[in-house]
């Protein structure tokens, strides 16, 4: 309470009383009897006095009960004044009551089914990381199968169909690996958002309680409860005071935001479904292409293996006749010179005889002839020897490449089949299921 005034002490001044003079006539006792005429009233001074403080006693009579009158009415007005406001106070709290208790369940309502949303996204969340990890064993397949393949020999090491489903494929996982990626950011994001909302939720909520616990409890006060005092501080409007309007506004706009970010969550969770939906049947698609080039691959394989198996047993059966024919030509040709022998030593021996018997007769004509004939054989079977000597060794030539290109070909078998197909076994059979374990 605010001290007293302090007055600072100082001397009081002095009062001058003035006396009338008494116009009354002078007595005739003189002078000296002055003194005492002086502090007496004449008779009809004494009455009227006397009048006057009736009058004034009944004039206070009048007015205090005109007072005492004024004063019941003011209190049966103010009385009645008084419970009507105190009735009318309290009608206004119960209202006040049923619209916080209408806000505060709408915003636990809302509270519920914002944290019931954001468990389901966090699930869609923990969905999109399994189904991530999932996508690490495809792609290590895939890049296994690449690097096994750049192991085949230069004949084979070709850009084929199954070449490009295989980097199809790899580029496809680096998509879908990048948009899950994004997708669980996004996800995050949102996560957060919904907490952020749900906690400013949980604010306004956590302050409607209390404000009705408050309300509420200022509806049970009475004239009779024994916890009432005065609070003369408290009959004032705060600067921060919010008016009905906005007050009402701001929980609405709290509620709007929710729905907002519940239904942002919604559309969220269904677009994560859809990825992985989409990214699960492109993958198996894509896995289908690649298994389906694998097997066309390895048919053609085996085509040209045995079609070169073929051609080898052709060529060594060949090379064995080819053989063969190079003995006979070499035997023909040992033969024909034996003959070629026998016929220069008939014509040396001849070419002694003397005089007139060294002549040129039919049997002369005849060796030479021969020798001639025989030297034209010798030659073409020569010649057809060494064609028959380079046939084979193109033959030989021939079966070494053949072996080379089904060793190739074997090896590229090996490598597709053993090493890239067995190992594509590994490959997730559904996206989908597996973001589920």
């Amino acid at each position: 309470e605010p001290q007293p005034t302090v007055v600072p002490s100082c001397p009081l001044p002095g009062k001058i009383c003035h006396v009338a003079r008494s116009e009354r006539p002078r007595s005739c006792c003189g002078m000296a009897m002055a003194g005492f005429r002086t502090a007496k009233y004449q008779v009809p001074e004494w009455h009227r006095r006397n009048a006057g403080v009736y009058y004034k006693a009944f004039s206070a009579g009048e007015q205090a009960e005109r007072g005492r009158a004024e004063a019941q009415h003011l209190m049966k007005h103010a009385a009645a004044s008084a419970q009507r406001a105190q009735e009318h106070s309290k009608t206004t709290l119960g209202q006040r009551l049923q619209d916080i208790h209408f806000w505060r369940v709408e915003l636990q309502k809302e509270i519920m089914e914002l944290d019931a949303e954001t468990n389901l996204l966090a699930a869609q969340k923990l969905r999109l990381e399994r189904a991530l990890d999932a996508t690490e064993v495809p792609y290590s397949v895939v890049i296994d199968n690449l690097e096994c393949r750049e192991r085949r020999q230069p004949p084979d090491l070709v850009i084929d169909e199954v070449e490009r489903q295989l980097l199809k494929e790899a580029d496809l996982i680096r998509d879908i690996r990048d948009l899950l990626k994004r997708t669980i950011i996004q996800a995050t994001t949102q996560i957060r958002s919904n907490r952020i909302q749900k906690e400013n939720c949980e604010l306004d909520w956590s302050d409607k309680v209390e404000s009705y616990h408050i309300d509420d409890k200022c509806v049970s006060y009475c004239t009779d409860s024994t916890n009432v005092q005065f609070h003369p501080s408290s009959v004032k409007f705060e600067e921060n005071a919010s008016t009905p309007k906005s007050w009402a506004q701001f929980s609405h706009d709290n509620i709007s935001s929710a729905e907002q970010e519940k239904l942002a969550s919604v559309q969220l969770r269904s677009l994560i479904n859809s990825i992985i939906h989409d990214a699960s049947e492109d993958l198996r698609m894509q896995r289908a292409a690649v298994n389906e080039a694998f097997d066309n691959r390895c048919r053609e394989l085996d085509d040209a293996k045995l079609r070169l198996e073929q051609h080898l047993q052709q060529i060594l059966k060949d090379i064995a006749d080819e053989e063969a024919n190079i003995v006979n030509l070499k035997k023909s040709i040992r033969d024909k010179e034996a003959h070629l022998k026998v016929a220069h030593t008939r014509l040396f021996d001849r070419s002694f005889r003397p005089n007139i018997e060294l002549c040129r007769d039919e049997p002369q004509f005849r060796l030479i002839s021969e020798v001639e004939e025989l030297t034209v054989f010798l030659e073409a079977l020569k010649r057809k020897l060494m064609e028959s000597e380079q046939n084979l060794k193109n033959l030989e030539e021939t079966r070494m490449k053949l072996e080379k290109e089904i060793a190739v070909k074997a090896n590229s078998i090996f490598i597709d089949r053993q090493k890239c197909m067995s190992y594509r076994v590994r490959y997730p059979v559904d996206l989908e299921v597996a973001s589920y374990k």
